[in-house]
Order: structure tokens, then sequence, then C-alpha cells
């Protein structure tokens, strides 16, 4: 007919399909109308053709449309049990507050959807053990979300601690403190897994896992428990290695801000300042080392002629590493059960702190009473005395 392409030749190969070209769209659903989930997922996602932010669920469903209508998603389920039920989703970000991590990210896992959890993945072991079992019957992925996680610089680290140009490592410090309102939001809540130890120790645990190991490492902690609720809105964490390296975090939610690493070894020192500053954008992370009586030495990382090409920021990086877990097979939970030694040191930190905590208190509350026994008992004599010389 006319107006109408010729037909092929007999024999000929078949035009190409441009939509077989293009990369499987992952299908994601947000458990968590939060800030977060707008930084880590939406705004990379909306960089990509590979991945759809299709739907959202929030505490309340005039919570989840005001979401939805906000970024022009889909789909605002009235629940966080409709989202998982939803067959136009295969996968789901959690970002609900830390203490129902675990909760959600069994029932998403249970649903057949692979589920990637904002930091801390969970508070504590047995829920690490449900995550992974659960995530291990369905054959799908769980993942904790760190955003620093596989960043060029910690390699770097890593080669320079293993070279041995420096010496031996001996300490690790590290400071990770936000400038938060006092007060505001679930971090101030204990009842909902606030606090700066599990605000801060996956970005602290994840660093030494992937520069010096966490292999014999032991926890313990200090905080005094005084913010709103009990909650720590400062705590000092540390790690002993049997070989005498130590680690400490000095964690804090209500700033100055200040976010670095410092390495000591027995010959020099390797510094990482501003190692957040990517999650602003496409910041390098610089790496200043310190040899002893040798010539200082920043390194940036990544660099912009290096293979890594020009910096990029924290989420972009992280949500591409992570789309590529995802289409892997799932049967390796390797990088679950990295997380799961992180979530066990976390958790004995916490406790090591409450127990010394608490401690103390009784400690106090019993010379307190001991006080008050003294002071009753002079009372007496003195009342005794006093009678004895007024007959």
């Amino acid at each position: 007919m006319p107006g109408e392409p010729p037909a092929p030749p007999l024999g000929s190969a078949p035009a190409p399909d441009p939509a077989l070209d293009r990369p499987p769209v992952r299908r994601f659903g947000l458990v968590g109308a939060t800030g977060i989930a707008e930084r880590a997922v939406l705004a990379p996602a909306a960089r990509r053709d590979d991945v759809l932010v299709r739907a959202v669920a929030a505490s309340s469903p005039e919570r989840a449309e005001a979401f939805r209508a906000r970024h022009g998603l889909a789909v605002a389920h009235a629940s966080y049990e409709a989202l998982l039920a939803d067959d136009r989703v295969d996968a789901v970000y959690v970002s609900v507050h830390n203490s129902a991590h675990a909760r959600w990210a069994v029932a998403a896992a249970r649903a057949g959807k692979h589920v990637v959890v904002e930091k801390p993945l969970c508070l504590g072991r047995r829920e690490a053990h449900a995550v992974l079992r659960a995530a291990a019957d369905s054959g799908v992925h769980a993942v904790e979300a760190v955003m620093t996680a596989d960043h060029p610089w910690q390699e770097a680290v890593r080669a320079l601690l293993a070279d041995g140009g420096l010496g031996e490592p001996r300490e690790v410090v590290t400071h990770l403190v936000f400038d938060l309102p006092p007060g505001t939001g679930y971090r101030f809540r204990p009842e909902l897994g606030g606090g700066a130890l599990f605000d801060t120790a996956s970005y602290w645990l994840q660093a030494l896992q992937a520069t010096v190991g966490l292999d014999g490492a032991v926890a313990s902690g200090r905080a005094d428990f005084d913010g709103p609720g009990g909650v720590d809105t400062t705590f000092t964490a540390r790690l002993d290695w049997p070989s005498g390296l130590a680690a400490t975090l000095h964690a804090g939610l209500c700033g100055p801000h200040r976010a670095d690493h410092e390495y000591v070894l027995t010959a020099g020192r390797v510094r990482v300042r501003g190692v957040l500053r990517p999650a602003a954008g496409p910041f390098p992370v610089n790496v200043t080392v310190l040899p002893d009586g040798g010539p200082r030495r920043v390194l940036s990382f990544p660099a912009a002629d290096c293979a890594a090409g020009p910096p990029a920021a924290y989420y972009d990086t992280r949500l591409a590493a992570l789309l590529r877990l995802l289409d892997s097979p799932p049967g390796d939970h390797a990088g679950t059960a990295l997380a799961a030694r992180r979530i066990a040191l976390m958790e004995d930190a916490y406790r090591d702190a409450y127990d010394r905590w608490t401690a103390a208190r009784l400690a106090q509350a019993g010379l307190a009473q001991a006080a008050l026994r003294q002071a009753g008992l002079a009372q007496a004599r003195w009342t005794a005395d006093r009678s004895a010389a007024y007959r």
C-alpha cells in the first residue's frame, strides 16, 4: 500500500528492537516517605534509565500520597503491607526509623522482594540473623545501604597500610559528629533506635572492615545517656584486637560537624578528612599521607584522570553498586554477613556502655543511701547527746 515501508527481502535478519538494547528496569518501592529516600534513591535514580521508583508507603496514607504527588510516583499505597504485596515492585528500600528496619526487611524478603535497608541494617544479632534467614529462604538479596562503602579512598588506605612503608598500624581514631537541632526527629528517641552510636556506627565499622578488617576485634563503649528520654547524644566506642591495634569512635548528634579518620602507624599517619562530603554532591575525598621524617602527600579519590572517572556523589555510586548486586545471583550473602558482623560489634559497644552506665547509677544510688544512713545515725547521736545534756 502507498506510504508503507518496503518489506525486507526474504531471508534477511529482522530489524533490531531498540527496547532489547536497553538495560532491564529495576522497579523500586519505598518503605518510608523520608528525606533519605529522596537523596539516596529518588535523586540518583532520576539520572539512570535502569531504575524506576514506582511506589511509596508511609506511616499514614496521607503522608504517602503527599510524597507520591511531590515526586510524580505511580502509586501511593495505604500501608507497608500493601506495598510489599504489589507485584509490580521487585525491590524495596527501607528507610523507616531504626527500630523498624529488621521488621520490614524480613517482611519484604518473605514477600519475595530484594531489600535495601538504610543503615544500620538492624540493631542486634538476633535481628541480623532473622534478616539473613528470610533472604536466604526466599532467594533474594538483603543489603545494608552504607553510602561510603566501596569508595576508592578505602582501597587506597588499605593499600597504604598493607604496603608497610609507614610501619605497623597501631591506632585508628574516628570522629563522626552531626550538627542536628537538639531533640528533633527519631534520632533523639531511644525507643525508635535513635542515638549517636546507631547513627554513625555503620560508617565507622564499614571503614574499618574495608581497611584493617574486623577479625578478632572486641567492642566496648562509654556514654552518659543524658539526652531526651535517655538517648545517647554522644558516644565513645572502642575496638581492640589481639595484635594491640585499637580503634576509637567519637560520635555525636549536636555538632559542630566533623567527619574524619586518622590511622596512626609506627612510622607515620594517614588522615582522611571530610569523609561524608560526597553525600552533598560530587566532591573528592582527600587522603593525607604523613610519613615520619618524610614529605607530606595528598591523594585525591577518585582523581579526575583515574579509571573511576571524575568525582561522583556517594549516593550515585552506591546506587550503581547496589543495582549490580541485585542483578547478581542471590545465593551469595557474603555482603549481608559482613553487615551482620558490624551489627554484632555495634550491639556489643552499646550494651557495654549501657551496662557501665547502669552500674554507675546503681553505685551512686548506693552511696547516696549509705550517706543518708550515716546522716541519720549522726542525727540520732546528736539528738541523744543533746537529750543527755538537758537531763
